[in-house]
């Protein structure tokens, strides 16, 4: 009796560990100057650039993304200034939409994103 009770909360377990793994996914997400319309090292004023994410599975309702920088390159004569953030989520994947303005040049910058299901 006491073998089957253990089996069954490792069982248990399991099931719970791969549930919660299929409803979290994360990676990684970078630009840098070279990537095909990469604008963010150039002029002044406003300068965008998206990135288009794919999820490996897709979802079966919209999740949530969280994102995060961990690599910033930008020119040390002008002020760093960047905004990163999520847009267009979808159940299959995302946009991250990166922007600088004014004097700043920026050239090259990623992170890291976390996608899950509540």
């Amino acid at each position: 009796m006491r073998k089957l009770s253990v089996l069954a909360v490792v069982l248990v377990v399991v099931v719970f560990s791969v549930m919660a793994s299929a409803q979290t996914q994360s990676g990684q997400w970078s630009t840098k100057a070279g990537d095909s319309g990469y604008n963010l090292d150039t002029n002044t004023g406003e300068r965008a650039m998206t990135i288009e994410v794919d999820f490996a599975t897709p979802y079966e309702v919209k999740p949530k993304v969280m994102l995060s920088v961990t690599q910033l390159d930008a020119d040390k004569t002008f002020n760093s200034r960047y905004n990163v953030e999520v847009i267009s989520v979808s159940r299959d994947g995302f946009t991250v939409k990166i922007r600088t303005w004014a004097d700043s040049k920026v050239f090259s910058i990623s992170g890291y994103w976390l996608a899950y299901v509540e």
